[in-house]
């Protein structure tokens, strides 16, 4: 007799794997449940201080729900000039520099794509071998600075122009595209730019769509080359802002917002602090309705497909 004969000879059998599974999925949603909670809280206790007396922030009354209710702080942030030149500055950024990241990922990832390329193996050899060593901190410093990009808004885009695992992920994309396409392109005449913008990019939107948001997250989210190589406060992105509000006093960084805000500032510094991280995280709270099909897809680049 086998065993699966002698499982369905015996009726309790089938009770003891119902009852596992019930439990597997009681644990499974206790699990998500708390993972739910760790993640929704800090976003609704910044909320909750932002939006509170002044006063009961104070005296440390906010847990969760707002206490009272006071926009002041709001209103203190918003007269300081360097949050919206801040928030200008990051626009750029992140506009212009996920598009300049897009056309050289596709003008890398093009030609590596190409089995009948010369140069396919020994150029794809030197871009994966950047991922695992590079020049180090100080001479990318030297070079950006050697080259006059120091306090000009190429220094924040042109270091980071590719990022070298979202050119694989383009390059294996590409090449998944069926080369008999591209071979009666080349029959009728095509040139290689054609070919890359009529043929590749079209058959390839979904992985370039979830790229064009990595790069975006990251060039909005940057403030680490803006600090080495952005002395000038205006031209400084929001992150930079943000970290100037979290770490100096807050009375300092508003100071020219006048002598009223000022030292009302002084009194709700932490207010303030979560105020700021609220307006910061304003542009990504309101596009996220409109991207979350990529970022769901995007969870599926590069997993094993059977």
């Amino acid at each position: 007799m086998t065993a699966r004969s002698k499982r369905v000879s015996n009726p309790h059998a089938f009770r003891t794997e119902g009852a596992g599974d019930k439990a597997l999925d009681i644990v499974i949603w206790i699990l998500v449940i708390l993972a739910v909670l760790v993640t929704a809280y800090p976003f609704l206790y910044v909320l909750s201080v932002s939006i509170s007396d002044g006063a009961a922030v104070a005296r440390g009354d906010v847990l969760l729900l707002p206490k009272g209710f006071s926009l002041d702080a709001f209103g203190m942030v918003t007269k300081y000039d360097q949050l919206w030149i801040s928030y200008r500055n990051t626009f750029f950024y992140t506009v212009a520099g996920t598009l300049m990241n897009m056309v050289f990922t596709c003008l890398g990832a093009y030609p590596l794509s190409k089995k009948d390329f010369s140069l396919r193996r020994p150029l794809n050899f030197f871009v994966v071998f950047t991922m695992y060593f590079s020049g180090g901190l100080i001479p990318t410093y030297i070079v950006v600075t050697g080259i006059g990009l120091y306090n000009t808004p190429l220094a924040v885009i042109l270091p980071v122009l590719v990022s070298t695992y979202n050119m694989m992920i383009c390059r294996s994309a590409m090449s998944s595209v069926p080369q008999d396409l591209f071979e009666n392109a080349s029959l009728e005449g095509a040139s290689d730019f054609y070919q890359l913008i009529h043929i590749a990019i079209p058959l390839i939107k979904p992985t370039l769509a979830v790229l064009t948001l990595y790069y975006a997250v990251a060039r909005y989210n940057d403030f680490f080359n803006a600090m080495l190589y952005l002395g000038d406060s205006n031209l400084q992105p929001l992150q930079m802002f943000l970290r100037r509000v979290l770490i100096l006093s807050s009375s300092e960084v508003l100071q020219q917002a006048g002598t009223d805000a000022a030292a009302a500032a002084a009194q709700n510094t932490l207010k303030i602090r979560y105020v700021c991280i609220v307006l910061a995280a304003v542009p990504i709270f309101a596009i996220t309705p409109f991207v979350q099909k990529y970022l769901v897809a995007g969870t599926m680049l590069g997993a094993v497909k059977g």
